[in-house]
């Protein structure tokens, strides 16, 4: 819904890749944030699903959209579900995924479809193992002559797609398309694409991640670069035949460069030696701190993740297509996942630290979209034969290889909501120059531990610096480019429209009005969370817009004076910086 002089309006806004970021049709810049759903699907006790029924999947996709005001998740599906024999395709599986994403796009949350797998395949593995895996079925497996899969002396269990022989060969021959089991991969994702396509509102979809984490199982010889050229670009460009012929050709693909890139260890890839891809592509990546999972026994702080987030932002770039991070995040078992978390976010938001901003805005850089892993509303409480050993019934985190990443367990959020629920631009009318967020979470579960501010304002900005003091706020600065729809920023559940402070070129207010330049409404699909509305009818293309929004609840409301002084402060800085 979106308010144009005065009057409600329901628009589709399908998300279309190019090189300056996804936009809709008006033409603005769209930002998506949100949560894969979910690791449920590696698990046959959630019959390879995220949700064990459509019920559970409509109260997740409420308490999601809600609780976070997350627009987008990556929705995980299974080669073994959609195809479990070499002959069936199963569309009561397609069509339970179907019944599923609709509770999410019904609540104006978009999808990206993920094909997933983690070490290829559970069939791979030994009933008595100390690892599983899940993707491919088992005829696939069987099609093939692997040896006794062993990981050998490993720490974490994707060490496994290094030193498993079992697991190795099989991607091998995926590559390869030996035995024809890549064609025959690309066959189901035609008929599941087509199904899921005929299903799903198009306007909802991003597109399609085709192979989480790809891994090369053998160079031969040769470096990560020249196998990604070779194998996994050609796979991306029969997979996007596919996703044409399946009546996908207005989403874009979201392909992943080898698994090990930009992590700390391992770091051949990336996609950085072959040609531009475009916009009908999405340079999707993935980011874990291997460091602080292995050896590294710091915390993580304001700019931690800058580099690393930077290090997307211009691959895409090169690329020529928008960048989009579909996996990230921390175990919930390490005391320093909060603000790992935090500062990951902190990443997406801008290229530059909470110290630097007010300094340097003008290269603070394209927002970055993402989705974090991940959402089981059935954290703790699983029931999964581990390789189908009934003596190794996994309940507990996330019941697979000992993981637990959720945010949400029993229906609660495990983390400090005011990491999860952010202050982000979702669509912006014009082209976004520099966006900050100070959420002021702290660094325990559930909104325990310390707080510490991030993003703080030079003492020179007198008036802004006390305005955020001790509260959260954020500051987005974009060049308008004629569109007359507005520019809409979320607003976190804390950030109460009557107790909200906004300070902009388009004017001051304490307390948002109900109609007017700036306004607020609900969020699509939602009964309670709320986005900002900001409009500049009849403001002339390339003008600079600046919007400081502080979340005042702590007084009844900021007098006149204060109001005048920071805009005439925060103008003053924009004029200067851009």
């Amino acid at each position: 819904m979106l308010m144009l002089l005065g009057l409600m309006v329901t628009v589709p806004r399908p998300a279309l890749a190019a090189a300056n970021g996804f936009t809709d049709p008006y033409g603005r810049e769209l930002t998506f944030r949100g949560f894969n759903v979910s690791g449920s699907t590696k698990l046959h006790e959630s019959s390879l699903l995220p949700f064990r029924t459509t019920a559970d999947a409509a109260t997740s996709a409420t308490i999601m959209r809600e609780q976070t005001g997350a627009n987008a998740i990556r929705f995980l599906i299974s080669w073994e579900g959609v195809q479990p024999t070499a002959t069936t395709i199963d569309t009561a599986y397609l069509s339970r995924a179907a019944a599923q994403i609709k509770q999410f796009t019904d609540r104006g949350i978009h999808v990206l479809l993920d094909y997933h797998q983690d070490l290829y395949a559970s069939y791979l593995f030994n009933t008595g193992s100390w690892y599983t895996g899940d993707g491919a079925p088992k005829w696939v497996i069987d099609k093939g002559s692997y040896p006794a899969e062993s990981c050998g002396i490993c720490v974490l269990w994707g060490q496994n797609m290094l030193t498993n022989n079992a697991v190795r060969k099989a991607a091998y021959d995926f590559w390869h398309n030996n035995y024809g089991v890549q064609d025959a991969y690309l066959a189901q994702a035609s008929s599941a694409l087509t199904y899921l396509g005929n299903a799903l509102p198009k306007s909802m979809l991003l597109g399609v991640d085709p192979f989480n984490e790809p891994f090369d199982g053998g160079l031969d010889g040769a470096s990560g670069t020249t196998w990604e050229q070779n194998f996994l670009l050609p796979f991306y460009q029969k997979f996007r035949t596919v996703m044409d012929g399946a009546g996908w050709s207005a989403l874009p693909l979201y392909a992943e460069p080898l698994v090990f890139w930009n992590t700390t260890f391992g770091e051949a890839g990336g996609l950085s030696t072959i040609p531009a891809l475009g916009g009908r592509y999405v340079f999707n990546s993935h980011y874990y701190d291997g460091a602080r999972i292995t050896v590294d026994p710091t915390a993580a702080g304001d700019g931690t993740y800058s580099a690393a987030m930077n290090r997307i932002r211009d691959r895409a770039t090169g690329l020529g297509t928008t960048g989009f991070v579909s996996e990230f995040g921390n175990a919930m078992s390490s005391s320093r996942t909060p603000w790992m978390i935090r500062a990951m976010y902190q990443g997406l938001d801008s290229r530059l630290s909470g110290a630097t901003f007010w300094n340097n805005a003008a290269t603070s850089g394209a927002v970055l979209s993402a989705t974090q892993w991940h959402w089981d509303v059935y954290s703790g409480r699983h029931s999964e034969l581990m390789n189908g050993n009934p003596n190794k019934v996994q309940t507990s985190g996330d019941a697979w290889n000992g993981e637990d990443h959720s945010v949400i367990a029993a229906g609660a959020l495990r983390l400090d909501r005011r990491v999860l629920d952010r202050l982000y631009p979702s669509a912006v009318a014009g082209h976004t120059l520099a966006f900050g967020y100070e959420d002021l979470a702290r660094d325990g579960f559930a909104g325990a531990g310390t707080q510490r501010a991030w993003l703080t304002v030079p003492a020179r900005l007198t008036t802004i610096a006390s305005l955020v003091a001790a509260r959260q706020y954020g500051v987005l600065v974009w060049r308008d480019t004629g569109i007359t729809a507005p520019t809409e920023i979320h607003l976190p559940g804390s950030f109460l429209p009557a107790r909200t402070t906004v300070v902009s070129d388009l004017g001051a207010v304490s307390g948002i009005p109900a109609s007017g330049a700036i306004t607020a409404t609900t969020e699509t699909g939602a009964s309670t969370a709320q986005r900002l509305l900001l409009t500049a009818p009849g403001s002339a293309s390339g003008t600079i817009h600046v919007a400081l929004i502080v979340n005042t609840a702590d007084t009844t409301s900021i007098p006149a004076a204060t109001l005048t002084s920071a805009r005439t402060e925060l103008l003053s800085w924009a004029s200067s910086s851009f």
